[in-house]
């Protein structure tokens, strides 16, 4: 006989699906007469025709109208209720109208209040088999986290199904360690915000239809920050820890690099600029689906990792990570020798290539005069 629990997550998971994907063009149409529309006005965008913008709210719908028929509201999920709802509402006001980012980073303090009010707090870590009990610190580090994670998942969505895909990695991994660590009920959470970012992956991969816009992108931060910190953070294994920040580690390095980087510039940290990794990885060369497919990549072995440090011998995290970026190093040691073009490949492909085509020619021209 199938397990009940077993059950309500697969119906859960498929609903979320379905409802993502059914609301979509209804949601693109509404876009439309309500003007939230991205309207390339500066060569930081990467698209080049007005996009409609506030797909988050079929990512909202399915989460929400999914969680409310197969789990049971606990804590964390009246917290990503309410203090979402709050971050859904500031992301559709400015996904029509952009409004001060000082505004936005207030609600998301306000929203990161509402989860501590609901219980939602960070309130120890378990290193190296000592636990750290943070006593007061508890809720400032938790609204750091909260609002920290949120901006991360926004800063990353600048190409096509990029901060959608991640967010669906990233909950994927939360779900795969609070399966192991038993949490059936975190776990068909996680799997319904995973499940709700891949029905509405479809019209947001490049060439994208919708763009999920502040309205999704601030959501998933929002949502996978609450979730980690009730799920995750508060394991008792000996490198709990580093769980969160190994899920979230491409995010969370791009925004403190950004906000490093535009601090020491002397302007707002908030201020937009074109030198995320994306962007990078698009001035080396690669194309635009290759950067994507290159940065869900990393986010996954990154996650595998985590799923890995959830065990009492970390070993098999630490080879994880080695490998993965042992390979990623041998890809940035050819790109600075030899350059990359998306559609020939490194630059020594091409010369080799080109030497081999003169090769055939002389051979050819030799053929003939000896004929």
């Amino acid at each position: 006989m199938i397990n009940e629990t077993l059950m309500n997550g697969l119906c859960a998971v498929l609903l979320a699906i379905l409802l993502a994907f059914t609301t979509t063009p209804a949601v693109r149409a509404l876009a439309y007469v309500i003007g939230a529309i991205d309207v390339p006005k500066d060569n930081r965008r990467m698209h080049k025709r007005p996009i409609p913008r506030i797909g988050g709210l079929s990512i909202f719908a399915a989460f929400v109208i999914s969680t409310l028929i197969f789990c049971k509201p606990g804590e964390n999920l009246l917290a990503i209720y309410t203090g979402g709802l709050l971050i859904v509402l500031v992301g559709v006001i400015d996904d029509i109208k952009p409004i001060n980012a000082w505004l936005k980073f207030i609600a998301q303090i306000l929203s990161a209040l509402i989860a501590v009010f609901w219980g939602v707090k960070l309130e120890f870590i378990n290193l190296f088999g000592e636990y750290i009990h943070f006593g007061f610190w508890a809720i400032p580090l938790t609204v750091l986290w909260i609002v920290g994670l949120t901006n991360a998942i926004n800063l990353i969505d600048g190409l096509d199904g990029l901060a959608c895909g991640v967010s669906a990695i990233g909950s994927i991994s939360l779900f795969l360690i609070t399966l192991i660590k038993g949490d059936a009920h975190s776990a068909i959470i996680t799997a319904v915000l995973a499940a709700s970012c891949i029905g509405f992956l479809p019209f947001n991969s490049n060439p994208a239809k919708i763009f999920m816009g502040d309205t999704g992108a601030l959501f998933l931060g929002y949502t996978l920050a609450v979730l980690s910190v009730e799920g995750v953070f508060k394991m008792h294994t000996v490198l709990s820890f580093l769980v969160p920040i190994a899920v979230f580690a491409l995010p969370l390095f791009d925004t403190v690099n950004a906000f490093t980087r535009r601090i020491l510039k002397h302007k707002s940290p908030f201020s937009p600029d074109k030198n995320h990794l994306h962007h990078k990885l698009i001035e080396q060369g690669f194309s635009h689906k290759q950067s994507v497919y290159i940065i869900y990549a990393i986010c996954a072995i990154l996650g595998l990792s985590a799923v890995t440090f959830t065990s009492e011998n970390p070993s098999k995290a630490l080879v994880i990570l080695a490998v993965g970026f042992a390979v990623l190093g041998v890809y940035l040691l050819l790109i600075s020798k030899y350059g990359f073009n998306s559609k020939e490949g490194f630059g020594i492909e091409s010369d080799m290539l080109e030497q081999i085509n003169a090769k055939a020619r002389n051979d050819g021209a030799k053929d003939d005069t000896e004929s």
